[in-house]
């Protein structure tokens, strides 16, 4: 629809193009007088004629040489005419007791009507209440205007106590010039409780969702380390200060068997409770890759295909290392992840070397182990990066200085997470997230010496192989002076694992029998990486009953491959409460 063509048709419309026409358009010149042109004024003057546009009734435009209306002058207007009006509340107040000179229908409406003449500090309890007479006498000193902002302001009780935010500016006037002029301030309050109201259920709503990440973080957190037998383990969780939102750090410690222990730590990059949900992903399939036994770079592997298929925009970092007594060593390997801090038993500090491949779900990286040794004495310290990074500093200081802190950290465990956090200076209002993970393989003396054993024995084969093991685990299992059934019960476990490494394996086999303070491990190695399974045997089959009988015994059984080719095939047997 052309509504520039219907507007011509409204009253006013063409008044108003008459009136520019006028103003912007150049004298037009007397036309000469024709016929036609005189038809068309007759017409015109009739009525409207076909074309025309009908002229509104008692109305002429204006010459076109009218001047501009005059711009009013605002001279007689006073404050009751300017103030009175305006839904803010306003004061006036004059002199050093600031006595009130004139207060506007909006403040009388809100505090009620108040007496002029009298001072503020009788008469504007309110400001007082808001510690605005101090600043106030700043204002007449000064004679500059001051501010404060979002102040809270109670309504008297006729409107059951409601209360309200302003904003109010002091700002320096004169008063009564007529009358001898005297310096006087200006109180001007402008109602910011919408606003006030608004940041304030943005911020609760921050606060809950802040809540909710931090209640699923510490959900998805073990509730309860695992205690290895020849480790003492602490871990720490400390979300960020109540301004940070919550990120997705994470730590765990999973018995392998056999004494062996997973020790792992991450950090998702990213807050909140998406990222604490990606946590918990990788956590839980972290503990099932854990249960295949698998090298550590083969657990990266399998982690960094689940965390790109989780969320494609979120990747992580994380290590996963892997501790055998019998070893004494730490096998790892990390996704980008700061470096394991070691410290010997004669308190040196060394680094996790490389090697170290980009962060979970980057894909495209063949990740790959290595090896620390962690004897009986040392300690290691897992981390995120909210214990060593700061905004103002490279993280390498960061790191150089928990190694300061490390090496003279002592006590256990806990004593010294608690002790790296402060020596940190983690803070309540720390600006990030923090994941901890202290270990320590104590060097046991005395009692607790005798809890801890180690035998082994090389089986070269033949037919006296299995009496040999056999002879060999009764006579060891008898100088640890454990009861007659668990004795048995360990020479079966043992004849049945050496006679299914020779039916099966390999050479070189090995036997190898530990004892703690809690568990009895029998452990067989050879050359052959295919893994035992455990299957039905039917009656008629003279083999596959094995690894049937070990599970029934045992306490818990299971298979790995070995670093350098092999495999090893373990049980444990709980030990009695005596000789725990």
């Amino acid at each position: 629809m052309n509504f520039t063509r219907w507007s011509a048709r409204l009253p006013g419309t063409q008044r108003r193009a008459a009136a520019r026409a006028g103003r912007t358009s150049p004298a037009t010149p007397p036309q000469p007088t024709t016929p036609d042109a005189t038809a068309a004024g007759a017409s015109t003057a009739a009525g409207p004629g076909i074309g025309s546009v009908p002229a509104a009734r008692a109305e002429s435009p204006p010459p076109p040489d009218a001047e501009p209306a005059p711009v009013p002058s605002l001279d007689g207007l006073s404050a009751h005419d300017v103030l009175g009006k305006i839904p803010a509340l306003a004061a006036v107040v004059y002199g050093p007791d600031h006595r009130i000179a004139y207060v506007n229908d909006a403040y009388a409406a809100l505090f009620g009507p108040r007496p002029p003449g009298t001072p503020a500090r009788d008469a504007l309890p309110e400001l007082e209440a808001l510690g605005l007479l101090p600043l106030m006498d700043q204002v007449l000193r000064s004679g500059k205007p001051r501010t404060v902002k979002s102040r809270r302001v109670t309504v008297p009780a006729a409107d059951h106590g409601r209360h309200g935010y302003y904003t109010f500016t002091c700002s320096p006037i004169d008063v009564g010039e007529s009358t001898g002029a005297q310096r006087g301030v200006l109180v001007f309050a402008a109602d910011v409780t919408d606003q006030v109201e608004a940041a304030e259920r943005l911020r609760a709503s921050e606060r809950r969702q802040r809540e909710a990440a931090v209640t699923l973080q510490r959900s998805l957190l073990p509730q309860e380390l695992e205690q290895p037998d020849d480790l003492r383990v602490a871990a720490t969780y400390q979300p960020g200060g109540k301004d940070t939102a919550v990120g997705g750090d994470w730590y765990d410690v999973i018995t392998l068997g056999a004494g062996r222990t997973a020790l792992v730590i991450g950090d998702v990059m990213g807050r909140g409770v998406r990222a604490a949900a990606v946590m918990g992903q990788l956590r839980t399939a972290v503990r099932a890759y854990a249960r295949l036994d698998l090298p550590p770079h083969e657990v990266l592997q399998l982690l960094d295909g689940l965390a790109a298929e989780i969320d494609a925009t979120q990747i992580a970092t994380c290590v996963y290392a892997v501790h055998d007594p019998n070893e004494g060593r730490l096998v790892y390997a990390s996704a980008g992840h700061l470096p394991i801090l070691v410290r010997d038993p004669d308190g040196t500090v060394r680094r996790a070397a490389e090697p170290t491949g980009p962060p979970l779900g980057t894909g495209g990286w063949l990740h790959t182990s290595a090896t620390m040794p962690l004897v009986p004495g040392s300690s290691a310290v897992l981390y995120t990066d909210g214990l060593v990074e700061r905004r103002d500093e490279d993280i390498d200081e960061g790191v150089a200085a928990l190694e300061r802190a490390f090496a003279g950290a002592t006590g256990s465990p806990q004593v010294m997470c608690d002790r790296l956090i402060r020596a940190l200076g983690v803070t309540q209002d720390h600006d990030d997230d923090v994941a901890l993970l202290v270990l320590q393989h104590p060097a046991r003396t005395g009692h607790d010496a005798e809890l801890f054993h180690n035998a082994a024995l090389e089986l070269l084969g033949g037919v006296e192989a299995a009496p040999r093991a056999r002879a060999f685990a009764s006579g060891v299992l008898a100088s640890w002076r454990f009861p007659t059934e668990l004795r048995d019960l360990g020479v079966l476990a043992t004849s049945e694992l050496v006679a299914n490494s020779l039916q099966h394996g390999t050479p070189p086999m090995r036997l190898r029998l530990r004892r703690t303070d809690r568990r009895l491990i029998i452990e067989v190695t050879d050359g052959d990486d295919h893994l035992p399974r455990r299957r039905r045997a039917e009656p008629a089959d003279e083999a596959g009953r094995g690894i049937s009988i070990i599970a029934t015994i045992a306490s818990s059984w299971g298979s790995r491959r070995t670093p350098g080719g092999g495999k090893a095939v373990w049980c444990e047997f709980a030990l009695p409460a005596a000789h725990g």
